[in-house]
């Protein structure tokens, strides 16, 4: 049916699958309803098995004298047929090998620098010593952290205003 379809239809670029459908359903008259599907899966067939060339949207007999058409991309690499005493096996298994049972308890190495991780640890201020003289004087002079507290002003205080 597509073949025929195929060459009814006579396109110099092939057919396309809704002008195959067409075709066969003016053709034969009523068709079932999974008839786009079936058209589908027999048009993927027949493009597997070399029956029909697919080319920018469109089927085509296949042409046994015609070369090869290359779609879109850079061409596959050509494969080097291995000698024939040769078998495929991989190097090494893909993943992660698994644990030997028999492999003695390792315990966990100390850190390199002998440092604990993480941030270390606020130290408290000194009550006294060499350095209290010197930060009672600064702190003196220096503002506390954040904003400031609003400053009320009372209802009945006047503000001059100049005359």
């Amino acid at each position: 049916l597509i073949i025929n379809a195929i060459e009814a239809l006579n396109d110099k670029n092939g057919s396309n699958k809704t002008s195959i459908s067409k075709y066969i359903e003016s053709k034969y008259g009523d068709l079932p309803a999974g008839h786009s599907t079936l058209l589908s899966h027999h048009l993927n067939i027949m493009k597997e098995s070399g029956e029909l060339v697919f080319w920018k949207n469109n089927y085509m007999k296949a042409d046994p004298n015609a070369p090869p058409r290359r779609g879109r991309g850079r061409p596959p690499k050509p494969k080097v047929p291995l000698p024939p005493g040769m078998l495929l096996s991989s190097a090494r298994p893909r993943g992660r090998p698994p644990k030997n049972p028999n492999a003695p308890l390792r315990f966990p190495k100390p850190y390199g620098s002998g440092k604990p991780r993480g941030r270390p640890r606020k130290m408290a201020r000194p009550e006294g010593g060499i350095a209290a003289s010197s930060t009672t004087m600064m702190s003196a002079s220096v503002r506390p952290r954040g904003r400031p507290p609003k400053v009320k002003t009372s209802a009945f205080t006047e503000v001059s205003v100049g005359h």
